[in-house]
């Protein structure tokens, strides 16, 4: 996470693609959950073109 997710906001991520790495707006899957700057998630769903839903990842 590059930008912090929580309740009500849009964070960012960072996903390496096509060799690069490009940045993407980011929604928690659970509408509850708050995901600070610097926690490792995983891309549950993908909208185009640039909105990821995320989960934290390793049960963190």
């Amino acid at each position: 996470m590059t930008g912090r997710v929580a309740p009500g906001t849009v964070g960012e991520v960072m996903i390496p693609v096509r060799g690069g790495v490009e940045a993407f707006y980011a929604h928690p899957v659970d509408p509850r959950d708050e995901i600070g700057v610097g926690t490792i998630v995983v891309v549950v769903e993908y909208h185009p073109p640039r909105t990821v839903y995320v989960a934290l990842a390793f049960g963190q």
